[in-house]
C-alpha cells in the first residue's frame, strides 16, 4: 500500500506542478485498468465509515443520492441498494469506464463529471450527498471551490455526509491525501447548510488513521 500511496503522491506532484491539480487521476487510473489494486484507496468494497455511520439510523433511507468522486463504484452501488436513486461522478473517465464494467447491470448512473465545474442542473438536486475522501487530494487552495460545488448539490431538507482524514494545525500538512483541519469544513455552514453531527475519531485500518465524520442538513 505504501509503494501505491508513493506513486499517487508522485503523479499528483508532477501535474501540481505544471498547474493541473487534478489531471492526475486520470493518469493514475489509466495505469491502474490492467490491475484496480493498483489506485490504494480502490477497497473494492463499501467503505466501512459509511457502513458504520449507515447502521446507526442517522440517515436517509430513500431518494436521489450523489456519490461525489465515486473511484471504481462500491459506495455508489452501495446507497443503490439501500434504495437510493444514484447518481456517482468521478473526473476520470477510465475509472467511469471500470464502474461500467464491473456493474453492467447496475441502476447507478455513473458519469465523468469535474467537481469544480459540474453540470448546471445537478445544483440542488439531491436528497443526500456522499463526500469521501476527495477533498483530502485536493489542494488547499481548490478545497473551498470544490466545497461550494459539494454544497450546492444538496436540495433543501437534503443531508450530506463527509468522511476525511483530519488533523490538529499543531499537526504537520502532512503528504497527499492531506488531512482537514476541522475548521476547512466551516464554509459548508457559510453556504447555509447546518451541522448535525460530528466525529473526530480513529478508524480500525492498520494503523489507525484519524478521522473526520460530519453530517450536514439544509
Amino acid at each position: 500500500m505504501a509503494d501505491l500511496r508513493e506513486r499517487a503522491r508522485q503523479l499528483a506532484a508532477e501535474y501540481i506542478r505544471r498547474g493541473d491539480s487534478t489531471g492526475w487521476f486520470e493518469q493514475l487510473y489509466r495505469e491502474a485498468e490492467q490491475n484496480t489494486a493498483a489506485v490504494p484507496w480502490a477497497d473494492l468494497q463499501p467503505n466501512p465509515n459509511l457502513i458504520e455511520f449507515w447502521r446507526r439510523g442517522a440517515l436517509p433511507s430513500q431518494g436521489s443520492a450523489l456519490k461525489i468522486g465515486c473511484g471504481f463504484g462500491d459506495d455508489a452501488e452501495q446507497l443503490a441498494r439501500w434504495g437510493f436513486e444514484t447518481t456517482a461522478f468521478d473526473i476520470s473517465t477510465a475509472a467511469i469506464r471500470r464502474c461500467r464494467e464491473r456493474f453492467p447491470d447496475s441502476p447507478v448512473s455513473y458519469a465523468v463529471a469535474d467537481l469544480l465545474s459540474p453540470p448546471e442542473n445537478w445544483r440542488g438536486s439531491f436528497d443526500f450527498m456522499l463526500e469521501s475522501y476527495t477533498l483530502q487530494v485536493l489542494p488547499r487552495d481548490l478545497r473551498p471551490q470544490a466545497i461550494a460545488s459539494v454544497a450546492g448539490f444538496v436540495k433543501p431538507h437534503g443531508h450530506l455526509l463527509v468522511i476525511a482524514r483530519g488533523r490538529d494545525a499543531r499537526d504537520p500538512e502532512g503528504e497527499m491525501p492531506w488531512p482537514l483541519l476541522r475548521g476547512e469544513l466551516d464554509p459548508f455552514l457559510e453556504l447555509g447548510l447546518e451541522l448535525v453531527s460530528f466525529e473526530d475519531y480513529f478508524d480500525h485500518e492498520q494503523p489507525p488513521t484519524r478521522r473526520f465524520r460530519a453530517l450536514f442538513h439544509r
